[in-house]
């Protein structure tokens, strides 16, 4: 109890800063909206109150219903329910339903640009992409990927640095990647297909039986705290890590244009608040959950734990450079994006070179 009225303090004081708009009612029109309530249905990619991903949306439908005294009611629906997990962002553009909670790179068919709003490989960290989306330009460029299929978007959680994932096999060089039946989606599974492997995309929910009957070799999910919940253990038997696909992956709200802005300003106010501790929050229970839930899969089932060889992991940037590369130019939104997302990289791995990681490698 009280955590969330922790967080709902916090979100109150995003309130109070976005707000401050210049976005003014009128005192007739205001009288109306006071009365006014809505009914939104949200739609996931997970499933129904999954750890991380699908609590995120359940906290922030709760959220939204304190801070506006229930004017505006949201109710989350898994994937599946409504529609399935990969089509939430097109169920949300024509208007079936007002809000979604998913991965940009799943929508990489209809826009490229839109992978970079979730994560790059060897990209940004989830501190770092906070700061490039909230002050680096990246939210009003994801809103400019977005307008055309009426969609607005805003930066709904982060898993943080995820692990490469559960493979049936060691991997030693890049040879042991040729052939290799992943699932991994977005610019990481570009990089693994330019490595001579096979990527797959699949939503959460199948991976474990694809695992199970070798439908595919391996596959990345989230980390411990995610993959611990699907018991991946019991069908994946090396567990590599770094996460070199998804530093720092950011999970998306969607909202419909046209519901959005039907809305009086205070609840857009509360909407964007609650998105923006939401997004915090998620990184915080995916910090605290996922250490706990490594070391049982370590002690209490035994999982092997390995590192990705250097020499591997070497290739695997370099590979990624060339992808990026390509991708950015595929049209000149996707270009605009990339130029702006690797210029905020490369000052930010400056100066994180000096602080961050000079702490984390002086730290015992």
């Amino acid at each position: 109890m009280f955590r969330f009225t922790l967080i709902l303090s916090l979100a109150f004081v995003y309130l109070g800063l976005f707000g401050c708009s210049s976005e003014k009612s009128t005192p007739s029109t205001a009288v109306n909206y006071e009365k006014a309530k809505f009914e939104w249905k949200l739609v996931t990619s997970w499933p129904k109150n999954f750890p991380g991903l699908g609590v995120g949306p359940e906290r922030f439908a709760e959220l939204v219903k304190e801070m506006s005294n229930g004017r505006l009611i949201i109710k989350v629906f898994g994937a599946g329910e409504i529609v399935p997990a990969l089509e939430v962002f097109d169920a949300v553009s024509r208007g079936t339903v007002e809000m979604g909670h998913s991965g940009a790179y799943y929508w990489k068919g209809k826009a490229p640009a839109a992978q970079f709003f979730a994560s790059v490989p060897f990209g940004l960290t989830a501190q770092e992409m906070n700061g490039w989306l909230h002050h680096g330009g990246g939210l009003e460029l994801w809103e400019k990927v977005y307008a055309p299929y009426g969609v607005i978007p805003m930066a709904g959680g982060n898993t943080g640095v995820q692990m490469a994932g559960w493979f049936n096999k060691e991997i030693n060089s890049m040879a042991d990647l040729k052939g290799l039946k992943m699932r991994i989606p977005g610019l990481g599974g570009e990089v693994l297909a330019r490595a001579g492997g096979s990527p797959v995309t699949l939503p959460g929910g199948e991976i474990y039986t694809a695992l199970q009957t070798n439908l595919i070799d391996a596959t990345e999910w989230v980390g411990p705290y995610n993959d611990l919940a699907f018991g991946l253990f019991q069908v994946g038997k090396y567990y590599y890590y770094p996460g070199w696909h998804e530093p720092g992956t950011t999970l998306e709200f969607m909202i419909n244009a046209k519901a959005f802005n039907a809305l009086p300003t205070d609840l857009k106010a509360i909407v964007r608040a609650a998105a923006r501790v939401i997004n915090q929050d998620m990184l915080d229970d995916y910090m605290s959950n996922n250490q706990k839930a490594l070391q049982t899969l370590m002690f209490d089932h035994k999982v092997e734990l390995r590192e990705l060889p250097k020499p591997v992991m070497d290739e695997l940037r370099k590979l990624s450079n060339e992808v990026l590369d390509e991708v950015a130019n595929a049209d000149p939104l996707t270009k605009e994006v990339f130029e702006s997302f690797n210029a905020y990289r490369a000052k930010v791995r400056a100066y994180n070179d000096i602080t961050e990681r000079s702490y984390m490698n002086s730290r015992h």
